[in-house]
């Protein structure tokens, strides 16, 4: 074998560890995102140890692969596991958000702080739904604590001023969180007007004094 021959061929197999990395990587990303849908259903429906263990092997095959992939940061780093990192940041923070727990931190999912802002601006939507969810069983329950928690998200990540490239495109989520923002706080504005007016009206009401009735 030639010089030559020698240097493609250890080129050729380094190419080949980082394909079957990258195909390995792929599959864990279709498994996550699955069973992150998976769990924000769960959650929605209260169900949320389910929720958890989802959560927990979704959580268990990325820190895997990104320990299989540590001697190759441009795979690690290279976006091949970003939309599993958002969805299963996303997953999580809406079922802590939820179940009232402690938010968890970039470090304790094991994911980048891209993909955590990113999702965390993504749960607002799931958030919106709750809120919508609350709605329609006809009352405000925990609404408006899930708006000001919704309200917050937005505070903050409006703050992150920084260059797409290293944000993973945080702006455009930002201005989405703005706008679900906005939609949720007038449904529930509406909802609280109408609840305050049924009240009034149904104080009134009782104060009427209707007088006998005709035999």
């Amino acid at each position: 074998m030639t010089e030559l021959e020698e240097i493609v061929e250890a080129a050729r197999a380094t190419l080949e560890t980082k394909h079957r990395l990258r195909e390995a990587a792929l599959q864990v990303q279709r498994e996550v995102i699955r069973a992150s849908a998976t769990a924000i259903r769960a959650t929605h429906r209260g169900e949320f140890a389910a929720a958890q263990a989802l959560l927990d092997q979704a959580g268990a095959a990325l820190v895997r692969m990104s320990t299989e992939m540590a001697d190759h940061p441009d795979l690690r780093y290279g976006g091949v596991l970003q939309d599993a990192e958002k969805e299963f940041a996303e997953a999580s923070l809406t079922l802590a958000i939820l179940a009232e727990q402690p938010l968890p931190s970039p470090e304790a999912l094991g994911i980048t702080v891209a993909a955590y802002l990113n999702g965390l601006g993504e749960a607002v939507g799931e958030l919106r739904r709750a809120v919508l969810d609350i709605l329609r069983r006809g009352g405000l329950g925990r609404s408006e604590a899930l708006l000001e928690m919704m309200d917050a998200i937005y505070t903050v990540l409006v703050t992150v001023d920084y260059p797409d490239g290293l944000t993973g495109g945080l702006r455009r989520t930002t201005d989405g969180v703005r706008a679900i923002l906005e939609r949720t706080r007038g449904d529930l504005t509406v909802a609280i007007r109408q609840q305050r007016l049924e009240e009034t009206l149904n104080r009134a009401l009782e104060r009427v004094d209707w007088g006998p009735r005709s035999a």
